[in-house]
């Protein structure tokens, strides 16, 4: 099925050229002339679609819908389009998660790339989230101690530093270790750094995953 191009914009001439154009394109096209009329209608499963969402209108405005859709979780791409842009908006969209921003006139070419950069990137994010979704589930298998050897291990502790840190023997951090291995079906320590990697736990301390993998070999 065809993703949707979501089009806000009070500016009625825009979105019928637009709406024409994407179409051409082989893109479905819902438009609306207010942020307020495209908050009234429903909002299932977002799918493969992303917003052109004009920054100034009457009433509430680009950046204001944008806050509101982040507030209920709502997450399609969001290209920015505006014929007044200055830095502080510019980068005030990018900060809160904007995709990108497109001065009007827009060249056809520039359009149609950044939608399709912004399908690409939803694309890719659903893909990840759906491989999060095992490992988290795998890691809340995992007891209390074991969690806590599974974070040393992928920052590249050796058994004999977990024991130490833990208060216990080398013996009781291996089992730990080999459980850990078992629950996240990691077939390698490399594997069981990426998982780390992927669950956002090493960025979270500033190890790198090489550093893990390399002095984990014990």
């Amino acid at each position: 099925m065809s993703a949707i191009v979501h089009i806000v914009d009070d500016d009625a001439s825009f979105r019928i050229a637009t709406g024409r154009l994407l179409r051409a394109f082989g893109y479905r096209v819902e438009a609306y002339g207010s942020a307020e009329q495209f908050l009234t209608q429903p909002r299932g499963a977002p799918g493969a679609a992303c917003i052109l969402l004009d920054i100034r209108m009457p009433g509430i405005g680009g950046p204001e819908l944008q806050n509101r859709l982040k507030d209920e979780g709502f997450s399609l791409p969001i290209i920015f389009l505006t014929g007044h842009a200055d830095i502080s908006t510019t980068v005030n969209v990018i900060k809160a998660g904007a995709e990108n921003l497109l001065t009007k006139p827009v060249d056809k070419d520039t359009l149609i790339d950044a939608i399709e950069r912004a399908l690409s990137r939803l694309h890719a994010s659903e893909a990840c989230n759906q491989q999060l979704g095992p490992l988290q589930e795998a890691v809340s298998r995992l007891t209390p101690r074991e969690r806590q050897v599974f974070g040393h291990v992928v920052r590249g502790r050796t058994n004999r530093d977990v024991a130490h840190l833990l208060g216990t023997s080398e013996r009781t951090v291996k089992a730990h270790r080999q459980q850990v291995m078992k629950k996240m079906e990691a077939s390698s320590l490399a594997q069981l750094v990426m998982f780390a990697e992927r669950l956002g736990m090493l960025a979270a301390e500033g190890a790198s995953p090489e550093r893990g993998v390399a002095s984990a070999q014990n």
